[in-house]
């Protein structure tokens, strides 16, 4: 049973969803990306961001909290991919707070994504995920029940640095 909650973004959430997201970017891509690009992310800029996400709901935003801490989130939506069906969704974004990884945070938000994506009638979601990630892979695909699908790797850059993403898939049910 996990001590998580998890519940809709709202305004004042913002801040704690991008500090969030740039520790976490900071812990878990330290190997993969440039130093500099790294520290040019800043929690102010993320703010921004996200609190124009919550307030336009473009990607729907949940936060897991414990207690009244926020602790992670979960950007879904539409797949934003060319010529995808309107039924399939996507994960857009899915981080935890270094602190907390490995303990049902992750699940739970996955969890509460696949229920809204549910609700707005998908039947399949997909995820882009760094190849290099092993630790977002290795809960993509163990955890929650994704599937790679191999033909859809993409080159992106991360300022002088480019990665390679694969596309994750699997039935929202």
């Amino acid at each position: 049973m996990s001590s998580y909650s998890v519940r809709p973004a709202t305004a004042r959430d913002a801040k704690a969803i991008a500090e969030i997201h740039v520790a976490t970017w900071q812990a878990a891509y330290t190997e993969l990306m440039p130093e500099d690009f790294l520290k040019s992310m800043t929690v102010e800029k993320r703010q921004a961001y996200w609190r124009e996400a919550i307030e336009y709901s473009e990607p729907q935003l949940l936060v897991a909290t414990e207690g009244e801490k926020v602790v992670g989130f979960v950007g879904y939506d539409r797949s934003r991919d060319a010529n995808s069906k309107p039924t399939v969704g996507e994960i857009w974004a899915l981080y935890v707070a270094p602190a907390h990884w490995g303990n049902g945070a992750g699940l739970a938000l996955w969890d509460g994504a696949r229920e809204g994506l549910k609700e707005e009638g998908c039947t399949q979601v997909t995820m882009w995920v760094l190849l290099r990630n092993e630790r977002a892979l290795r809960f993509c695909e163990q955890a929650a029940g994704f599937k790679r699908e191999m033909p859809s790797l993409k080159t992106v850059a991360f300022g002088s640095t480019k990665l390679e993403e694969i596309r994750l898939k699997r039935a929202v049910d």
